[in-house]
């Protein structure tokens, strides 16, 4: 479709450039053009969107989530993460069949969609029934790799490589990791590092998120997980580590020899009182960081508002500083840093040629007045009620409350709780 926004400001996220007024023309899955308000009448338009003065800026990208812990939202909660996992998680994932992947993914979907979320990075499992609901949904999504001792060949690993980033339109596509260093052997390590040099590929994994995962595998190797994992050949062409709560100097070194980001999920470890990462460290030492809600079992919610005021006040609060984390470097971060991370240049910013992936935020709504600094309300004040809007790939999927992915809310909610009461009782 053809789609003209007009009478909208707009926050591009190019680097020195603010908010201004005009429009943003939508030619096919691609933006045609972004800039001051101009003749539009030779144009033939499928549709013409009257923006109101509000703000149109680049979808939030979901860097780190397993997008079908849906059903175990509320279901495990007050325990410790290795508890949580091992008694909660574990026991009842094994019951999860690929249809139950399909219509939980749906559910995460609608959520990623009132929050502003137009392409998440999911590590689970069901690989096909995740494409097909993805495909239905219209909905942005980058697989990451999450073999471990549990389940995975090195052989299918290869094979999913090839088949899921051959998607010319690369709605779906993919990128090497492996769950952690705790659940993964060292041969199987080997082998990813392998195909990481084979294939000259990035690698991701949940990394360092708590104490007593870093101390274990220093016990075991003499070195903390980043630096491990790096003597092993993983990180040779770069990649990143969900989570990175903690980080020695040592595993800064390897974050920047390799130059991997690092993305970051203050609700999840909040919660599960894993700590709290280092984000102005990162930052003050050029690193990549992006925003990750976690899965829904253990935020459990997936709001990038909740967790864009996360990162700045908990980066405030550690370091007593009120000018640490500013709300700026905190939309990049959620919007720009999220698409490099999850290898997506082409859904950064908002510019002629990239991908018409963006939303439309209500500044019509007293959490936004004044409007003395839009960025600013936004991080600090800023909410899922703000959502107007969300467009993937050039199609509005949600649109006032209202979703257009090819299956009434009520339904998929009606799964997930046959689900959740099938498999937990």
């Amino acid at each position: 479709m053809n789609i003209r926004f007009y009478n909208v400001r707009v926050l591009t996220m190019e680097e020195g450039r603010g908010i201004f007024e005009g429009e943003v023309w939508i030619k096919g899955k691609e933006i045609a053009y972004v800039g001051p308000t101009k003749d539009a009448s030779k144009e033939t338009w499928d549709r013409e969107i009257d923006g109101n003065g509000n703000l149109l800026l680049p979808g939030f990208k979901n860097a780190h989530t397993h997008s079908a812990m849906t059903f175990l939202r509320s279901h495990a909660d007050d325990m410790k993460l290795d508890e949580w996992l091992n008694k909660r998680v574990f026991p009842a994932e094994a019951k999860l069949t690929g249809e139950d992947i399909y219509w939980l993914s749906k559910l995460a979907v609608m959520e990623y969609l009132t929050s502003g979320i137009t392409a998440m990075f999911d590590m689970y499992m069901f690989k096909p029934e995740m494409e097909k609901a993805m495909r239905e949904c219209g909905f942005r999504m980058v697989y990451c790799e999450s073999i471990n001792n549990f389940g995975g060949t090195l052989e299918a690993v290869e094979a999913d490589y090839h088949r899921y980033n051959q998607d010319p339109e690369r709605l779906i596509s993919y990128q090497l990791g492996f769950h952690a260093e705790y659940t993964t052997s060292r041969e199987m390590m080997e082998g990813i590092a392998a195909l990481a040099g084979k294939y000259k590929a990035p690698v991701y994994v949940h990394c360092s998120e708590t104490k007593h995962e870093v101390e274990d595998c220093v016990e075991r190797t003499g070195m903390t997980p980043p630096v491990y994992m790096d003597s092993l050949g993983l990180f040779q062409y770069g990649g990143g580590l969900f989570h990175g709560v903690h980080l020695s100097e040592e595993d800064f070194a390897v974050i920047q020899k390799r130059k991997l980001c690092v993305v970051t999920n203050p609700g999840s470890n909040l919660k599960l009182a894993s700590g709290i990462a280092d984000v102005k460290k990162m930052l003050d030492r050029g690193i990549l960081v992006a925003i990750g809600t976690d899965g829904p079992a253990s935020n459990n919610c997936l709001d990038m508002f909740r967790e864009m005021f996360l990162v700045t006040g908990l980066q405030k609060a550690i370091h007593e500083d009120p000018e640490a984390v500013p709300a700026m470097d905190v939309l990049k971060m959620a919007t720009v840093n999220g698409a490099h991370a999850m290898g997506l240049p082409e859904c950064d910013i908002l510019g002629a040629g990239k991908k018409a992936d963006l939303i439309m935020i209500d500044l019509h709504q007293p959490n936004m007045q004044p409007l003395q600094n839009i960025e600013k309300n936004l991080v600090f004040s800023g909410s899922k009620q703000n959502v107007k809007l969300t467009m993937i790939d050039g199609c509005v999927r949600y649109e006032d409350g209202q979703f257009d992915l090819g299956v009434e809310p009520e339904e998929v909610y009606r799964q997930a709780n046959w689900i959740a009461k099938r498999i937990l009782g």
